[in-house]
């Protein structure tokens, strides 16, 4: 939901008198209508999308890097890495500053657990899994960290415009427009990639969910493509309040929404170290076989919990954010109640037709 109203941002700088929720809706539609088609295209408009994106910050940081070791002039001023503490240093807004980003961070790693998800559709995992977990640290390195770096020495952490991409104002500022207009394109192509993997995962899990007879029996309805229809065209309808929201509250929907995804997936991560912990104490067997395990457990795993409920104090403490705590319960209170009611009716029938027999 986040990355569609991306989309409506990144879209308004070509044409900033449209609303904001417009462009939202219509990459949304176009979206379902593609993976509505096969498979097969999801996964080659996944690979240009990604593509596009490496190419796109590699690009920016060896050209920012030029740019500042040449001293590039920006109305910020010169280009150097002595922009990176010269205002305010590293923490301008203090310690709480610090803290309260802590949030949008988070956020920023959302889907990271899917790397582990991918295990049981590898053919050799033992490989696969722990050269893709030890390539994540290098690749957050260059394509986070380095790109942060690079933006922030040319264009100082105080001059940007949070409502834009700081891709885009970084070539914006020293007036290479046309390039400006190539990195916003690029960005968008970035949150439509991502909100195209959201609504590609979250119907294959509906449609997963209905085949173990935890959702209900239409979303099993499968095209001659093999397209789960039913589970599709409801996962589109759930990530259209985003669109819905846009058009109701467009100045802070983006904080909300990315407020309430870090507190669902807060959630994901606690289970899964718990599941974890679980796993380890019960089938000790198996765990002894593991060849990549998990360093430093079990302090490792109670160190993650600290961190995740570090992170919800911090939601807590901003006024724009604690409403997820709120709003987000409720959806889980919700999911609860629909699963003993479907369990107790699965019971139900159960005992009904050993009664028959």
């Amino acid at each position: 939901m986040a990355d569609l109203t991306a989309v409506g941002l990144y879209t308004q700088f070509w044409f900033p008198n449209v609303a904001q929720w417009v462009p939202g809706l219509v990459a949304l539609v176009l979206l379902l209508i593609m993976n509505l088609a096969t498979v097969k295209l999801f996964g080659e408009m996944e690979f240009w999308f990604a593509l596009i994106k490496i190419i796109a910050i590699l690009a920016l940081i060896v050209i920012g890097i030029f740019m500042i070791i040449k001293g590039f002039s920006t109305d910020a001023g010169a280009s150097s890495f002595t922009n990176l503490w010269s205002h305010g240093g590293f923490f301008p807004n203090g310690a709480n500053g610090f803290i309260l980003s802590f949030q949008m961070v988070v956020f920023a790693f959302v889907g990271i657990e899917l790397v582990g998800l991918t295990a049981g559709e590898t053919e050799d995992p033992e490989r696969v899994i722990p050269k893709a977990i030890n390539n994540i640290p290098i690749r957050i390195i260059i394509f986070y960290i380095g790109a942060l770096l690079v933006i922030m020495s040319i264009y100082p952490w105080n001059s940007i415009n949070p409502a834009e991409s700081p891709f885009v104002q970084v070539f914006a500022a020293v007036g290479i427009t046309a390039a400006a207009g190539i990195v916003n394109f690029v960005v968008l192509t970035s949150a439509a990639s991502a909100c195209n993997s959201a609504v590609f995962s979250t119907s294959r899990m509906i449609y997963s969910l209905a085949k173990e007879k935890n959702a209900p029996k239409s979303m099993r309805k499968l095209t001659s493509h093999k397209v789960p229809s039913n589970a599709l065209f409801f996962s589109t309808i759930v990530i259209l309040i985003a669109v819905i929201l846009n058009y109701i509250m467009p100045e802070g929907v983006f904080t909300l929404i990315t407020s309430v995804s870090t507190v669902c997936f807060i959630f994901i991560w606690g289970i899964t170290v718990l599941a974890h912990m679980k796993y380890r104490k019960t089938r000790p067997e198996l765990a002894a076989q593991n060849k990549f395990k998990m360093p430093l457990y079990p302090f490792a795993n109670y160190l993650i919990l600290v961190f995740l409920a570090f992170v919800l104090v911090v939601l807590a403490l901003a006024e724009d954010t604690r409403v997820a705590l709120f709003i987000t319960p409720l959806w889980f209170v919700g999911v609860i109640i629909v699963y003993y009611i479907r369990k107790s009716r699965i019971q139900s029938k159960d005992i009904r037709e050993e009664v028959k027999e």
